[in-house]
């Protein structure tokens, strides 16, 4: 239940930084402009259903995040899931790697490094095919590696 309510802080964490990223003050009309929306379309569209579907799809990133920013998660994968059945070299490993590396500031490293290295990247392909500006894949990809930034810091230091 912990993790849970941890992944689903993180995946919140990006709707509060897309209120701010996307805020008509920081790059919203930048946006806006590049991307080809108008205010008129945003306005007619459901709202609630967008954040809830963006809740959605961050909670899915949050999911594999933990995955990236946590070691620890990613050496129980090696074991099949179940620390039961894993060799004693397992938890020599846990007992001098167990809560290692498990801060803010290394969640959020490994965040940045998603964010700059998965995330930017795949919205830039699409923005290339798409005929997209640089400012768009900029500001698009750079909501992202924000955005997995925070996300890696909570899950490395909350988890």
């Amino acid at each position: 239940m912990h993790t849970l309510l941890i992944l689903l802080l993180s995946a919140f964490s990006s709707l509060v930084v897309g209120f701010i990223w996307y805020n008509p003050k920081v790059f919203g009309t930048i946006w806006m402009r590049e991307s080809g929306v108008s205010e008129e379309k945003i306005k007619g569209g459901n709202i609630l259903a967008t954040l809830a579907m963006a809740f959605v799809y961050a909670f899915f990133i949050s999911v594999i995040m933990q995955f990236l920013v946590i070691h620890q998660t990613g050496a129980l994968g090696m074991v099949g899931g179940d620390a039961s059945k894993a060799l004693p070299s397992y938890n020599a490993f846990l007992a001098d790697y167990g809560t290692k590396f498990r801060t803010f500031q290394h969640g959020a490293l490994h965040g940045f490094m998603t964010g700059l290295f998965f995330a930017l990247p795949v919205i830039g392909v699409g923005a290339l095919f798409e005929r997209r500006s640089w400012k768009y894949t900029l500001i698009a990809g750079g909501y992202w590696v924000v955005t997995c930034t925070i996300m890696g810091a909570i899950l490395c230091q909350l988890i």
